[in-house]
């Protein structure tokens, strides 16, 4: 999977966003207005940062060189996946729902409802 692709799919998940925040080097997805996915345009590595359970992202960096931690926006269970043959498409698919799904689960009842019935 290509930037390109990954940004697609995640743009296909209901209620999904993408903007440029301030510094204009990164693409950053959202669900209802909070960040989800966080794709660098300005790194040469292709890469995806998303959200992760603490317990799940531990699992994952022991599991797999393409993952490590990452702590952008001073938030502690960020995994920074780099796109290479080492990560099939299955696993970032797997990884991307993830991070949505934690995101949907943590936002206010109203903004679910909106969300449900976008």
């Amino acid at each position: 999977m290509n930037i390109e692709e990954l940004r697609e799919y995640c743009l296909s998940l209901k209620g999904t966003t993408e903007c440029f925040p301030f510094d204009d080097v990164s693409l950053v997805l959202k669900v209802q207005g909070k960040m989800f996915a966080l794709i660098p345009l300005d790194n040469p590595e292709t890469q995806i940062t998303l959200k992760c359970d603490p317990e799940k992202a531990i699992t994952l960096r022991e599991k797999y060189d393409s993952i490590t931690a990452a702590y952008h926006f001073n938030k502690k269970h960020w995994n920074s996946v780099k796109i290479d043959p080492s990560v099939s498409q299955r696993l970032l698919i797997e990884l991307i729902q993830h991070s949505y799904n934690l995101v949907v689960a943590g936002l206010p009842r109203k903004l679910k409802e909106e969300l449900n019935n976008s």
